[in-house]
């Protein structure tokens, strides 16, 4: 790969883009936890409401379970295709693209699939100022990973 004007390009994106995983990772976190203790409590006899979900989070909509769940396996997959980038941007050759460029292809992949959840609890409209904030991050990532996928294969020129 003799081309390395798109190199700081690539370079500031995956650092934007692993910030903004890790935020999103956080958030997903804690609404996880908050779900986790704050969710349905089942009493001795063992017998299950007759509206349980096993996705059921106490702050939300319906869409919530769904959105949280997906953020955070977005979440980690775009971590670590982060990780996978960092190789790739510090070697920059065309032997180290195609494991940067799948594993940030699935990773976009998996955070539009979050988006769309997003998308689904925000037409919703019950929802609190973290989850606002994990939805902006996700829609903002699904753009920036995109523009990622494109600078480290505008690099991608072979002599």
């Amino acid at each position: 790969m003799a081309n390395t004007q798109m190199k700081p390009v690539a370079s500031l994106l995956l650092v934007l883009n692993f910030c903004m995983f890790v935020v999103v990772l956080g958030i997903g976190g804690w609404a996880m936890n908050r779900a986790i203790e704050h969710g349905f409590v089942i009493g001795p006899s063992f017998e299950l409401p007759a509206h349980f979900s096993p996705i059921y989070f106490p702050m939300g909509n319906a869409a919530t379970g769904f959105f949280v769940t997906f953020a955070l396996i977005a979440g980690v997959v775009g971590a670590a295709s982060c990780i996978a980038g960092l190789n790739h941007v510090r070697i920059w050759t065309a032997d180290s693209l195609p494991g940067a460029a799948s594993a940030a292809t699935i990773a976009w992949a998996l955070t539009l699939l979050a988006t769309g959840f997003a998308c689904k609890e925000i037409e919703l409209h019950i929802r609190n100022s973290r989850l606002r904030t994990m939805e902006a991050f996700l829609i903002i990532l699904s753009v920036t990973q995109l523009l990622y996928i494109a600078a480290i294969h505008g690099g991608a020129v072979r002599i």
